[in-house]
């Protein structure tokens, strides 16, 4: 292959975006933001100004001769089954499975090991163009009915709806206007959390306000569900929770946003609904405390209090106060990244250096058996109920297909429950973990994957990967979509940036707030340290990163435009001075601060994407990338940067914005559109870089 092609150069003429002048104040400050019409999705305008966008970008990428053979090529990778672990549910047993290219995947289900095996849902059955997305919700205790939420289009808005095990059919119950939280089975109903119903023309750009508690009673309407908690006085606050194993308590959640929680318990009494107001274990919202397990009043909890690499805690709930505290985990040097329990057992997850380390225990912490995993990378499950005798867990790497085990409770063997085979040879790629210094001298780890016996000599494109807060651990995991890109000698490279969890809770202060520049400043050392190690050259160096990590790109480009030849900004918060207006921006705030704060203004302005492209300046080719049902990072931050990235950029190489059609952040969106985005996104990378590949009718 020759990756040092001249490919011609596509003539690009964007769409003229009419600025309307709209000034917003913040104290004494003045910003102009002349592209805030775009904020409004349901004007004319705004439709109009999408489709002659779309139009521009689409036009592009027919043009690059290699863009359908990337689409072939996944399209035949991604062409195999995948399964899902296993749920034990009464005498059923519940899992997911794709045949290769369904939309979504179905859940199938059969009575007993040997039971015929049963389709339970078909999303793809729900919707022609395949956006529905299922996740079950839980069943009751006597696992009777399954609570199941539905939701379209991408949208985090679902109803949730009950399915009959026996006779594999829906109740009448359907419950509106849900997001986030899942379901406590209680008696003849359970628990759930919802807003109320939005204004109309609202529902995917108002700001969501008082998340509330409620108890459904089956074969009621929701009008009748009775109120069990809410907030006048904290509106914005999450409020979610579940019912214990035995359905003893309601544990219930309170978060003013996505950086901390306060915990609180409600006795049951196995009849009446709780009349009594929640009870705190831990009332501050800025630790991070969660239940695991509890036998009557003692509580199994894993907690960030004065360890901010986590550990877990017995709580007595007539003796709450923590010098009774019994600690059967304590804080170690790695991050204690979870702990579930089944058949009677309890299993800690550790993460070292971002790959997982797993242990069977006894409830006290005592007899810790290590779990042999098939590797480094990342593995999750190890949940069911006490007495259960097999559980399941999934293992993946970057070259090693998500693959279900078999664990048997009492040997501690494993097994393989399915394994997937797919058209390609892991051997020819090989993947590292190498560690580099960040401007102020912070060690940070980045994973590579690439082709065995690759040559350091600045000729490879590389893609670089990042996201880098909200205390979100990035660790290995494959994808038959990256396939393509590794096949054709590009690098892949991920870095555990600062404002993420790898490291504990001090490494996820350390990029938020006041501290967000560290992150921007990782992510630019780990695209020089690959330019220095002769991995790449900045003519070949992309850049992606999606939701903050779109944030992430956005802030990079407008910093370093000069280190980079593409980028790919999906779903990003690019307005840091309006964020928190939309949707649930708001529970953002204990991560990136206000711009109502005068304290935190500055630090916004410094660092926001939109506020930051400076005229006539020449930006790396750009596709930016958002969907039109996107109601968590409202498609308006994407419209208006790309408006203003169109506006400001000084060079000819493209700047453009693809905007899906009935698609949300990302969940639910169907394997079609995915592939096709990807073809669009390998495609323009390996062009504007100068690449060439190894498919059929390249230049």
């Amino acid at each position: 292959m020759n990756t040092n092609i001249d490919n011609p150069s596509i003539p690009v003429t964007y769409p003229v975006t009419e600025k309307i002048e709209h000034t917003d104040h913040y104290g004494d400050v003045a910003i102009r933001d002349d592209f805030h019409w775009l904020e409004d999705d349901n004007a004319e305008a705004t439709k109009a100004w999408v489709a002659a966008q779309n139009e521009v970008t689409f036009g592009y990428l027919e043009q690059i001769p290699f863009r359908q053979a990337f689409a072939d090529r996944m399209t035949e990778l991604v062409n195999y089954p995948r399964v899902g672990p296993p749920s034990k549910v009464g005498d059923y047993y519940i899992w997911s499975k794709n045949d290769g290219l369904q939309n979504q995947s179905v859940f199938y289900y059969k009575k007993g090991p040997e039971g015929e095996e049963k389709v339970f849902m078909d999303p793809n059955t729900m919707n022609e163009a395949g956006t529905t997305a299922i996740g079950l919700l839980g069943s009751d205790k006597q696992d009777r009915y399954m609570a199941y939420r539905r939701s379209e289009a991408g949208s985090d808005w679902g109803k949730i709806y009950v399915r009959d095990l026996a006779t594999n059919t829906d109740l009448d119950d359907e419950l509106q206007w849900v997001k986030f939280g899942g379901t406590g089975w209680y008696n003849d109903g359970f628990f759930y959390s919802r807003y109320p119903a939005p204004a109309e023309g609202e529902a995917l750009k108002g700001n969501n306000l008082m998340h509330s508690i409620y108890y459904h009673k089956l074969g009621t309407p929701q009008a009748e569900d009775q109120l069990i908690y809410e907030d006048k006085d904290n509106p914005t606050f999450y409020h979610y929770g579940g019912t214990t194993e035995e359905e003893d308590y309601l544990i219930m959640y309170a978060a003013p946003g996505t950086n901390g929680f306060a915990l609180y318990y409600l006795p049951l009494d196995g009849s009446n609904l709780p009349t009594v107001a929640p009870i705190a274990i831990f009332p501050e919202t800025t630790q991070k405390s969660s239940v695991v397990h509890n036998e009557g009043k003692d509580f199994w909890i894993i907690t960030d209090v004065d360890a901010p690499n986590y550990r877990l805690i017995k709580i007595n709930l007539d003796r709450p106060a923590p010098e009774y505290w019994e600690e059967i985990l304590p804080e170690r040097d790695n991050l204690l990244a979870g702990v579930t329990t089944g058949g009677g057992y309890l299993f800690a997850n550790y993460l070292e250096k971002a790959t997982d380390r797993y242990y069977r225990m006894n409830y006290d912490g005592s007899d810790q058996r290590p779990i042999q995993l098939p590797g480094l990378g990342a593995a999750g499950g190890f949940s069911g109920e006490k007495d259960e005798k097999k559980l399941y867990y999934g293992f993946t790497s970057f070259t090693y297909p998500y693959t279900i085990f078999e664990y048997d409770v009492e040997t501690g063997a494993s097994k393989p429950f399915f394994s997937p085979e797919l058209q390609f040879d892991p051997t020819d790629f090989e993947e590292s973990q190498v560690t580099y210094q960040s401007k102020d001298g912070t060690p940070v780890t980045m994973f590579l994957v690439h082709k065995k016996g690759l040559k350091l000599d600045g000729h490879n494109p590389a893609y670089l990967y990042g996201y880098g807060g909200f205390n979100v651990s990035l660790s290995p995991s494959f994808s038959a979509l990256r396939i393509p890109m590794l096949e054709n000698g590009a690098v892949f490279a991920m870095a555990n940036l600062r404002g993420g969890g790898e490291y504990g809770e001090a490494w996820h202060q350390a990029g938020m707030l006041k501290n967000k520049q560290n992150v921007f400043d990782d992510f630019i050392a780990a695209g020089e340290w690959l330019i220095e190690r002769g991995y790449t050259r900045k003519e070949k160096l992309g850049i992606a990163g999606g939701s903050n990590g779109g944030l992430l790109v956005g802030a990079c480009m407008a910093q370093r435009p000069d280190l980079f030849a593409v980028a790919f900004p999906a779903v990003g918060v690019m307005d840091m001075l309006r964020y928190h207006k939309f949707t649930v921006g708001k529970g953002w705030i204990p991560e990136y601060g206000s711009s109502e704060d005068p304290e935190m203004f500055d630090y916004l302005l410094a660092y926001s994407p939109l506020h930051n492209l400076k005229d006539g300046t020449h930006y790396p080719s750009t596709m930016v990338t958002t969907a039109d049902h996107d109601d968590r990072v409202v498609p308006a931050h994407s419209f208006k940067f790309a408006a203003r990235l169109q506006e400001a950029h000084g060079g000819d190489n493209p700047v453009l914005i693809r905007i899906a059609v009935d698609a949300g952040h990302g969940a639910g969106k169907p394997i079609s559109m995915i592939i096709q985005e990807q073809a669009d996104i390998w495609s323009f990378f390996f062009w504007e870089t100068g690449s060439g590949v190894l498919y059929e009718n390249q230049p």
